[in-house]
């Protein structure tokens, strides 16, 4: 998307106060606006109220006075609340983005994200009031068009990260570590939430509006995802991109409940299992070597009707990770993978965040963002190891369904 306004404050103070009296009022109301909006409080939504909203669809459709089927009234009254609380949570993501620690906010890649957030914002509250099945398709597709605009948000931030590492080491030595930058790492945290959560609004309203739900789901939501399922899914990429960098993969075995389904998002459970199924694929292969004998990894699933929690556990004998490595494993600033921003890889430029080939492997983001989506709903993420023998991951998802969005 084009920028909105780019602003090149100039250097003196003289010049500065020229420069903002000739600015325009528009520019000086958005600005306003942004600071009036943000102060709004914002919705917290839970699993439980985003399924049964979408369940309006599927309920059978008499129309109403207006002539409209209850499937448009519902698609309306989903398009009025995400017209009023979208701009609040933009907004303050703005106002955010534009007050980080360490200069951060001033890193071409994190201006463009912020750019982003902002064209985003004043084109929905530009936009007419979804009242009638016209407006709201519409809304419909201007919210599909910032959906694309904002895919590529966590690896635009995370190469902005790269680039305010890369100003600091010119600045402060080539010593310079960024990974114990805790306000950066909580901002990026709150940050990555609140983006996983604009990401639920927008595509559930998005995959409702498809007249016919597969089996099972409404929007996003699968009332009987079953984690085993998902698991081999996992288990079939990540045995494939194993296999493809060692030559060979060990086995996966899925034991334990395997029968269970609950409601949840799984897209969500897919990203989580593929990335603690890549990372102990290649800890097997790399500690073993792929000419050994390979010890198998297993996926236990384990869950009842009186648990509050599905708990997956990943286990692998790949050697495990040192215990003063563990600190880090949740950082988003320690990242072994550097070369690839450094070789101007283009690859980082358009894609998504999920996928086999998604550069985030490489970006060391696979555990942070794992375990944002595992609490987003509710559940968590921890890492057990035991160096010189292997690592356990517990993914804790919570089956109630009805914890609200934790909205930083």
């Amino acid at each position: 998307g084009g920028s909105l306004h780019r602003r090149h404050l100039p250097a003196s103070a003289a010049a500065c106060r020229l420069y903002s009296s000739a600015t325009t009022t528009r520019d000086e109301s958005l600005d306003a606006e942004l600071a009036r909006v943000a102060s709004y409080s914002q919705t917290s939504v839970s699993l439980k109220a985003t399924l049964d909203t979408g369940l309006g669809l599927l309920l059978p459709g008499e129309e109403d006075a207006s002539g409209m089927t209850r499937r448009q009234r519902t698609l309306i009254q989903i398009a009025t609340f995400l017209k009023r609380e979208l701009p609040v949570r933009l907004a303050r993501r703005v106002i955010e983005l534009k007050q980080l620690p360490e200069g951060l906010d001033a890193m071409p890649s994190v201006i463009r994200v912020r750019e982003w957030y902002e064209q985003s914002f004043v084109e929905i509250r530009r936009s007419k009031k979804p009242v009638d099945a016209e407006g709201e398709a519409e809304f419909c597709e201007l919210l599909h068009n910032i959906y694309q605009r904002h895919a590529p948000t966590l690896v635009t931030m995370a190469r902005g990260v790269h680039e305010l590492r890369q100003k600091l080491r010119a600045e402060r030595g080539e010593k310079y570590d960024l990974s114990d930058a805790a306000p950066i790492h909580g901002f990026l945290d709150s940050f990555y939430m609140s983006r996983i959560g604009i990401r639920i609004l927008i595509g559930q309203y998005l995959e409702l509006h498809h007249e016919t739900q597969p089996e099972g789901y409404v929007g996003l939501i699968n009332r009987s995802t079953s984690p085993a399922f998902i698991a081999e899914q996992a288990m079939a990429d990540a045995t494939y991109l194993c296999e493809r960098t060692h030559g060979d993969a060990p086995e996966v075995l899925i034991e334990g409940a395997t029968g269970c389904t609950f409601t949840y998002i799984p897209s969500h459970l897919y990203y989580c299992l593929f990335e603690l199924l890549k990372n102990s694929l290649r800890a097997v292969c790399e500690t073993h070597g792929v000419d050994g004998e390979m010890p198998p990894i297993k996926v236990v699933i384990a869950s009842g009707e009186q648990n509050e929690d599905v708990v997956i556990k990943v286990s692998d004998e790949g050697g495990g990770i040192p215990r003063s490595h563990m600190p880090r494993i949740f950082s988003y600033l320690f990242t072994t993978a550097t070369p690839a921003f450094d070789s101007g890889s283009s690859i980082f430029s358009s894609a998504g965040d999920h996928g086999t080939d998604s550069p985030l492997a490489g970006l060391g983001y696979g555990l942070p963002i794992s375990r944002t989506y595992a609490r987003y709903f509710g559940g968590d993420l921890n890492i057990m190891s035991m160096e010189g023998y292997g690592t356990d991951a517990f993914l804790h998802l919570s089956r109630l369904g009805n914890r609200s969005e934790p909205l930083p």
